[in-house]
């Protein structure tokens, strides 16, 4: 190691680190350059001589003017070395700054769309507003309507009373003027009269139903605006896909030559449950008619039956014989009757019910003795290609088994026999359509009695339900309906089954 002028020490090897940033790597590039100046220009870096001081005779060598070539060999790897890292360093802020542009350019999309997404949500908004609008005067004149309804059943009532009254009147005068020797032709007039009067009270007796009916369906209707205000009311600032409509103004009924699914074109909720079931789960607990849409069919009414800790779907009823269930193969796909009252759901409606499988058919049957009994089975309807032909499989009862025999039968009716009978046809003379084998023991759909029939030929074709060898019992009424299967833990055991009828 020697010393070279100016101060500076000159040596073989020169240990230049890394500079951290530019300030380093240029204060590194000012000392090397003093290094290579002090070399080249040795006068400038001699210390002057001070006055009245005597001068030293040099005793080494005189110095060289040029640096030595080692010394510029390490300054050119110094200078080198400091070009290639600033060179390195001017990539790498390049790179940052293309980054920080295409991040800017990506926050500028997401902007433009926070900006289209809150002009929809702005669009929406306004829709939703001009639909309460809608909702709150449908509901105005859902209430009008009531109250006029309302006010028709207290003056049907009141001629009702009326009528009650005249009719007594005249039974009375009726009874005096036969004990008065009446003569014929007034006897005749009186009797016309009578009848008359019966035939009134019979329409007074439909249209308070049919008004029951109508006042049950707007009901139903104010509890549908009730909810779309409910839901308006707690997301008025969320993206709401368009509420179709949701009211009907058809009466619960089902047309016995058009499905039931078309006599309600605005029942198109989206939220519709696809079964009572589905309903209960949802929190329903009143027995009533409500809107389903099983899956992949168009929705329909149906009545529920929630007084067994679920819910059912009915699927026939028979209370008082007001319904002909003699009808044709087109009427029993399609469904009849009301379902307030005494219906057939419909074939078609039924399998779309079964679609998923997994399902119990739970039948009610009351005789004229108050006595209550049911039977439960897995149940499976095949579709219209098979002429809707049954799978049944006991599960649990208290009742003999009579259905046993059926599975694998297809529906019949008086217009399409499907049954095994060769000489006779069991639809045409049991007068209603069922699944028939050889004209079983089981038939819920015929003759309506109003109390036990007597006769043998009689009793076999009321609605039935074998109970022994050679009995048969004409029932009061019975109802049927089908539900999704439990788990099997939940599923009860099949119970023995006694003889309950006489």
């Amino acid at each position: 190691m020697k010393q070279l002028p100016g101060g500076f020490m000159q040596g073989r090897k020169l240990c230049i680190t890394q500079p951290e940033n530019l300030n380093a790597k240029m204060k590194i590039a000012h000392v090397l350059l003093l290094v290579l100046l002090s070399a080249g220009v040795p006068a400038l870096c001699e210390p002057k001589e001070q006055p009245g001081v005597q001068p030293v005779a040099p005793t080494q060598a005189p110095r060289s003017r040029f640096a030595a070539l080692d010394d510029v060999r390490l300054l050119g790897n110094g200078l080198l070395q400091l070009g290639q890292s600033l060179r390195e360093f001017v990539q790498k802020t390049k790179g940052q700054i293309n980054d920080i542009f295409q991040k800017l350019s990506i926050f500028d999309r997401s902007f433009n769309q926070l900006s289209v997404l809150t002009s929809e949500i702005k669009e929406e908004e306004e829709e939703l507003k001009k639909t309460t609008v809608v909702l709150k005067a449908s509901n105005d004149e859902i209430k009008g309507l009531s109250v006029q309804i309302v006010s028709k059943v207290d003056s049907i009532l009141q001629e009702k009373s009326s009528l009650h009254d005249k009719l007594e009147g005249l039974e009375e005068k009726l009874s005096s003027l036969s004990n008065g020797l009446v003569p014929r032709q007034q006897a005749a007039e009186i009797s016309s009269l009578r009848e008359v009067i019966h035939s009134q009270e019979t329409s007074i007796r439909e249209l308070l139903r049919a008004v029951t009916d109508q006042s049950d369906q707007l009901n139903l209707q104010r509890m549908k605006i009730k909810t779309l205000e409910e839901k308006l009311s707690r997301k008025p600032q969320e993206t709401i896909e368009k509420i179709p409509e949701v009211f009907s103004s058809e009466m619960p009924m089902l047309s016995a030559h058009q499905p039931p699914h078309l006599t309600s074109t605005s029942e198109l909720m989206r939220d519709l449950p696809s079964d009572c079931s589905q309903l209960f789960d949802r929190g329903a607990r009143v027995s009533s008619v409500y809107s389903i849409q099983p899956h992949g069919s168009e929705p329909f009414m149906v009545f529920c039956d929630m007084s067994k800790g679920h819910g059912e779907t009915v699927i026939q009823r028979r209370m008082d014989g007001l319904i002909n269930f003699d009808q044709t193969w087109e009427t029993y796909e399609n469904g009849f009757g009301a379902l307030q009252e005494e219906f057939w759901l419909g074939l078609r409606n039924i399998r779309s019910l079964l679609v998923r499988g997994n399902s119990v058919l739970h039948v009610q049957l009351e005789d004229w003795k108050q006595g209550r009994h049911s039977s439960e089975y897995t149940f499976y309807l095949h579709g219209p290609e098979e002429d809707y032909a049954i799978d049944l499989r006991l599960l649990s009862g208290d009742l003999p088994d009579p259905m046993g025999n059926l599975t694998g039968m297809a529906f019949s009716t008086k217009d399409r026999d499907s049954d095994q009978q060769r000489d006779s046809d069991c639809a045409h003379g049991y007068t209603g359509g069922w699944w028939f084998n050889a004209c079983g023991d089981a038939f819920l759909n015929g003759k309506y009695f109003q109390m036990r029939p007597k006769g043998r030929t009689e009793r076999r074709k009321g609605i039935q339900w074998r109970s022994g060898p050679k009995a048969f019992t004409s029932l009061m009424s019975t109802q049927i309906s089908v539900r999704q299967m439990a788990p099997p833990s939940s599923v009860s055991s099949t119970s023995s089954q006694t003889e309950v009828f006489h």
